[in-house]
């Protein structure tokens, strides 16, 4: 079954309720300017092309597109996945990350056989914000690490790297920043530096700041969370004007 781009409101709440049935229902929210979307729109639809998930319909909501529908799921960050079957969300994931989407995809249909046609060769920073294979690759050198550190800096207008995600925060701090982003209604992406260790080591050294969360805008490094918290009580329309809105 091809993805289901929603074009209406009454579109979606047909589809997520009239013709529902006991289907599972993926719901892929995304934006045009969010660099991660170009590659997870791409593993969307491939996704949804795989015979195993023919029980599966795949419904796809531009995000700024469609302000309501956005808010009904409190999506703040793209990519963002909510699955639903008969009413009830059985699972909500943040990220580009195609592994963790197909890997959940597969349990909620019953595991096994699911693929992902077209994204073989995927790195994080090279259209990915996913964790970086390690099967059969070279070490990284310096040189390439800080190539692909520039590009996640620059995958978003806002990028957040951050220990674990948006929806699950793995500390404190992290968990304050995105609250400060969701407050302010940032938009931003972000990058889970738990799951790659070379971009957490070589972060520190390309951003000369030791700890995390760290904050970039326009690929520019703002801070981590005092730096922003200080910045937010001299100038309350920080972000506003960082990102010249």
């Amino acid at each position: 079954m091809a993805v289901i781009e929603i074009t209406s409101q009454d579109q979606f709440t047909n589809l997520t309720t009239v013709e529902a049935g006991k289907k599972l229902l993926a719901l892929y929210f995304h934006t045009p300017w969010a660099e991660p979307c170009k590659t997870m729109n791409e593993v969307f639809a491939a996704l949804s092309e795989e015979p195993v998930n023919k029980e599966v319909v795949f419904i796809s909501v531009n995000a700024d597109e469609f302000v309501e529908i956005s808010e009904l799921f409190e999506v703040s960050v793209v990519p963002y996945f909510v699955l639903i079957r008969e009413g009830t969300i059985l699972k909500e994931l943040s990220g580009a990350d195609p592994k963790e989407f197909v890997g959940v995809l597969g349990q909620l249909i019953g595991g096994g056989g699911v693929g992902v046609a077209g994204s073989s060769g995927s790195r994080a920073g090279e259209g990915s914000l996913g964790m970086a294979s390690n099967d059969d690759e070279e070490e990284e050198t310096e040189e390439q690490l800080n190539e692909r550190l520039k590009k996640l800096t620059h995958a978003a207008p806002v990028m957040l790297f951050m220990k674990g995600t948006p929806s699950e925060p793995k500390c404190g701090f992290s968990r304050q920043m995105v609250g400060i982003l969701r407050e302010h209604q940032v938009r931003f992406g972000f990058f889970d530096i738990l799951k790659d260790d070379s971009v957490r080591q070589g972060l520190k050294t390309f951003s000369d700041w030791p700890t995390f969360p760290q904050l970039y805008a326009n690929g520019d490094f703002q801070g981590g969370l005092d730096i922003i918290k200080e910045y937010l009580e001299e100038d309350p329309e920080f972000f506003q004007h960082t990102l010249g809105s």
